[in-house]
């Protein structure tokens, strides 16, 4: 092979061979481009290498082939894969060239033009493979846009059947053990102590539940709405491990220990519901709670209840809601919660009212570990290993490390719209410094090191500004500008490169993209941008050997003629940038439009509980304040029992029908409470792209394939959320490369994707 292009005559039987074998391999390859991209690459590589060495027309036929399986890899496959697939086009175009018997100078500028074909194809497959994606997520967000107000309304009521339970049922709870007790044992001053706790836990009921049910009841957050675990609302201080011990001051004969000085309020205020509801648990289903625990472990609030068995005081009042509530809030913070028999058998599946099945004999215990640092939910587990409890610390802390991010930020950019920036640079160097290297009728500009290094470097001072069209356009087209000037400067001076008007005639679609950009992102006061660009063009222009006679009237109609693509340029980029606003305008009106549709529905909730708490637990609870007061103990027995009755009557009502969830960051609380998790939320919260409120709720449901809890964590620029990786990590990949984000799993498994805050269409 002496040519490149042409090693084989084109008539021999074996170019024939050659070129028979490489397009059959081709078509074949092309059919299956989009079933298995990679390996359909490979055969047209190998089909090109064929057609290539068949010379003639099989050089053209070949590239046309590689080039239309690359872009199906860049649009089926990740970023990573279809760079490598890039990388790869620039290597063996190269390697077949050098091959065929070419000088250095011919194989450089070989690579440089396979390169530039490349990252435009690169391009164009990462564009249509993001387009796509966000088209499917907002037709997604929009099929699902029926069912937030559905959702909105069920998770008000669990909300509230939350405060119920965690305030009103505990106090009626705690007065139907009393008064039941005192009844059955005939004890005169037992049944005035009852009469009493019963008088003041009456009140306290009915001022909860007026609270609830008054003016005064602060209204249901988006967050709140949408199923995350929330505190009780009347915890308005922050609480603390006092607040604990006075709670556990009530039951009396209790083995109380409390070894741990202090934790964040947010640990404090669950730790306190685990003691709360396993107390009242311990009372309804056993003779009551007799061991209290809460030490610090390995990081951890570890808190355990147990109870020795007993007959049960009143165990058909449970609700159904209080384990699994605490279940909830406990993974929520990336804790472990578990509940089962003293000897060990712990269940985090179970409910209210097991405990009384054939178990009041041996014991009960509930156990609670909470991360002192609640950041990142880890994998559930009914027993967590001191070294694995300090593993999955050390992957938290890293997970949310500024450096971890700040390194989760650039993979993202690479690969996202900037990639456009980053591609156009190729292209530009690569054009401009593979056409100079090839061989041509001019006088070759490398033939001396010197003039070529020069040269090089002019075409790359010329080209990088196109790296900052998206962040900073108005700079790089000053550089840009600038490097005319220069080269204008070295024409004067005589050196021995092309001439700057050859050069802008070549590269001026540089500044042209560069001016759209502007027009893009900038504000109108940048009108100058294209008629300083037309200036500067005209002087590279008029500075050439064709230009005769009055070269500033040649220069003054040459910047004219040059202006109308350059207003052009920043022309469209303005109609664009309109366009845009438009559609995020009528996407904020959308997603304006579904929030205030979801509060109305939220708030019709509320009036019906609200409606139904005052015509029947609180009549029951006024009641029992009304029996205590009189003395009457069988009074104040029966209207806590019916009181009790009607909440759970009303907790039970119009349950979720288990529909789809909206596709939303919201949608992801609704997800993980129907898998027995819970969503965690950190940050302000703020409306995101519909395109990536869906990205981020399929994220979440990848997670929950082996995880029980994920957290969502808005940061500055976009949203990252968290969890355990699954065990076939492919599908999580494909739909973060999608969204252009970035996928970083920890040596134990946890994972973190972030997702950037751009519309992927």
């Amino acid at each position: 092979m002496a040519e490149p292009g042409s090693p084989l005559a084109a008539d021999s039987p074996l170019a024939t061979t050659y070129a028979m074998l490489g397009s059959g391999a081709a078509c074949v390859a092309l059919v299956f481009r989009r079933i298995t991209p990679v390996w359909a690459f490979g055969g047209t590589l190998a089909a090109a290498v064929l057609s290539i060495s068949a010379g003639g027309g099989g050089v053209l036929s070949g590239m046309v082939t590689v080039m239309v399986a690359l872009y199906a890899l860049s649009l089926h496959r990740t970023a990573g894969v279809a760079a490598v697939g890039a990388c790869a086009v620039t290597l063996v175009g190269a390697a077949l060239t050098l091959a065929a018997g070419a000088g250095a100078k011919i194989v450089a500028g070989v690579a440089f033009q396979a390169a530039a074909m490349a990252a435009v194809v690169w391009v164009m497959g990462r564009s249509r493979r993001r387009r796509g994606a966000g088209r499917s997520a907002v037709s997604a967000y929009h099929a699902g846009s029926a069912s937030v107000p559905r959702l909105a309304a069920d998770a008000e009521r669990r909300r509230l059947i939350a405060e119920l339970h965690d305030v009103a049922a505990h106090r009626l709870t705690g007065i139907v053990v009393s008064a039941a007790t005192a009844t059955r044992l005939t004890d005169p001053e037992l049944a005035a102590a009852a009469t009493r706790h019963a008088a003041e836990a009456g009140r306290q009921a009915v001022m909860e539940l007026d609270r609830l049910a008054g003016t005064g009841h602060r209204a249901a957050t988006e967050q709140d709405r949408l199923g995350e675990a929330v505190e009780p609302m009347a915890a308005v201080e922050p609480m603390t491990m006092e607040d604990i011990d006075v709670l556990v001051a009530e039951h009396i004969g209790l083995d109380y220990r409390r070894t741990a000085v202090g934790a964040p309020p947010e640990v404090i205020s669950i730790a306190y519901r685990v003691v709360r509801e396993a107390l009242t648990n311990a009372t309804r289903y056993a003779a009551g709670a007799s061991r209290v625990r809460l030490d610090i472990l390995a990081g951890h609030l570890v808190v355990t209840v147990t109870d020795e068995g007993g007959d049960a005081a009143a165990s058909d009042l449970g609700t159904g809601n209080g384990l699994a509530g605490l279940r909830s809030a406990v993974h929520s913070v990336g804790g472990t919660f578990s509940a089962g028999p003293k000897d060990g058998t712990f269940s985090a599946g179970l409910k209210d009212g097991t405990s009384s099945a054939g178990l009041k004999d041996g014991g009960w215990e509930v156990r609670a570990d909470i991360p002192l640092d609640p950041s990142v939910p880890t994998r559930r587990v009914s027993y967590v290993r001191p070294r694995l409890r300090r593993r999955m610390k050390a992957a938290a802390d890293a997970a949310t490390d500024e450096p971890v991010m700040a390194r989760a930020r650039r993979m993202a950019d690479w690969r996202g719209p900037r990639a456009l920036d980053g591609a156009l640079v190729v292209l530009a160097i690569a054009l401009t410094l593979g056409a100079n290297l090839l061989p041509g009728d001019d006088l070759d500009p490398f033939a001396t090191p010197l003039p070529g290094l020069l040269l090089a470097l002019l075409f790359a001072l010329h080209a990088l500004p196109l790296g900052w069209r998206t962040n900073a356009s108005r700079r790089g087209l000053a550089v840009t500008l600038a490097s005319v000037l220069v080269w204008l400067c070295l024409d004067l001076a005589g050196w021995a490169g092309p001439p700057v008007s050859d050069m802008f005639l070549w590269c001026c679609w540089m500044e042209l993209a560069l001016l759209y950009a502007i027009g893009a992102r900038t504000q109108s006061r940048d009108w100058p941008a294209p008629i300083v660009m037309a200036g500067v063009g005209g002087l590279a222009l008029v500075s050439g050997d064709g230009i005769t006679g009055d070269r500033p009237a040649a220069w003054l109609v040459l910047t004219a003629m040059l202006a109308v693509p350059a207003v052009a340029a920043w022309g469209l980029g303005r109609f664009v940038a309109a366009r845009r606003r438009r559609r995020g305008t009528a996407v904020t009106r959308e997603r304006d439009l579904l929030e205030r549709v979801a509060a109305v529905a939220a708030a019709a909730e509320r009036r019906r509980i609200v409606g139904g708490l005052r015509s029947t637990a609180r009549r029951h609870a006024q009641r029992v304040v009304d029996g205590a007061e009189a003395g009457r103990l069988d009074v104040v027995l029966a209207e806590a029992r019916a009181g009790l009755t009607a909440l759970r009557e009303l907790m039970e009502q119009e349950r979720d029908d288990g529909g789809e969830p909206p596709h939303t960051v919201s949608g992801i609380a609704v997800l993980t409470a129907r898998r027995g998790g819970a969503a965690r939320y950190v940050g302000l919260r703020r409306p995101l792209h519909p395109a990536v409120e869906v990205t981020a709720y399929q994220v979440a449901r990848e997670l929950l394939a082996e995880g029980a809890a994920v957290a969502v964590t808005f940061l500055d620029g976009g949203v990252t959320v968290s969890g355990q990786s699954p065990t076939s990590g492919g599908r999580l990949r494909a739909l973060v490369d999608a969204a252009d984000g970035t996928l970083i799993v920890a040596d134990d498994g946890s994972a973190r994707v972030w997702l950037p805050e751009v519309s992927p269409t």
